[in-house]
């Protein structure tokens, strides 16, 4: 395996972002490209496997380092006993989380030479790159994937109705991504009438069950999360329909 020690030279934010992303394109590849390899050798009875990039772009199914402490962090102990457990999806999504948790603290381990303005320069870098998460649940585009797949969680609206039914834009780019495209296409604005975009932040109204863009009625992402009924402003009003 290819370790880095501390006491090598010291190395520059540019050299450690370098390595930050060429780990990061190996754990991507594994979880993306070489799906289906990475998924047979991360068998539940082998012992505790760990998932690692490396500096050339590779990645590696094998055991944890030897040694105690080892030359750098190590990434998440285990990750094959939970493979049958779960989802497919859903497992391949906690490994990025543990992945993306594992690049953080090796780029931060390397930098631990660097000064304040360094730390802060390398993770403005580093957070410029989609996170594997974010990669792994197609929240941003790898391969093949529409342009409006570029989207963060916090575009699309989660409302629960009063049926206790969750209502949300059609943002979560999986298989049915296409169709529930071409569902809510005809959807329209209920203040400015425009079509719907999946690239705009939308809220459905939860009496009259009209969408709206969120700029048009002034009610943000983050502002929408704690709402927990909305009501458009006719509705507000009691005016009924617009």
């Amino acid at each position: 395996m290819e370790m880095a020690s501390i006491s090598s030279s010291p190395r520059t934010v540019e050299e450690i972002f370098k390595d930050y992303s060429s780990r990061r394109t190996g754990i991507v590849r594994a979880l993306t490209y070489d799906v289906d390899d990475f998924y047979r050798l991360c068998d539940p009875d082998k012992e505790n496997l760990c998932l690692y990039g490396q500096p050339n772009e590779s990645w590696e199914v094998t055991l944890p380092a030897e040694e105690v402490p080892p030359e750098l962090p190590e990434p998440a102990l285990g990750i094959n006993f939970a493979r049958d457990g779960m989802n497919r999806r859903d497992w391949l999504s906690l490994v990025a989380v543990h992945s993306d948790c594992w690049l953080l603290s090796v780029a931060f381990y390397l930098g631990a030479q660097l000064n304040r303005n360094e730390r802060k320069r390398l993770f403005s870098l580093i957070n410029d790159l989609p996170t594997v998460f974010e990669v792994v649940t197609e929240r941003k585009p790898v391969k093949d994937k529409p342009s409006a797949d570029s989207g963060s969680k916090s575009r699309g609206s989660t409302k629960r109705s009063s049926d206790g039914q969750v209502k949300s834009t059609p943002k979560l780019a999986d298989e049915n991504y296409e169709e529930d495209e071409n569902e809510h296409s005809e959807t329209l604005c209920g203040s400015c009438g425009g079509n719907y975009n999946a690239d705009e932040f939308w809220i459905g109204c939860d009496i009259c069950e009209k969408w709206f863009h969120g700029k048009c009625v002034k009610i943000t992402p983050a502002k929408a999360e704690s709402i927990k009924q909305y009501k458009c402003p006719s509705c507000s009003m009691k005016r009924g329909r617009q």
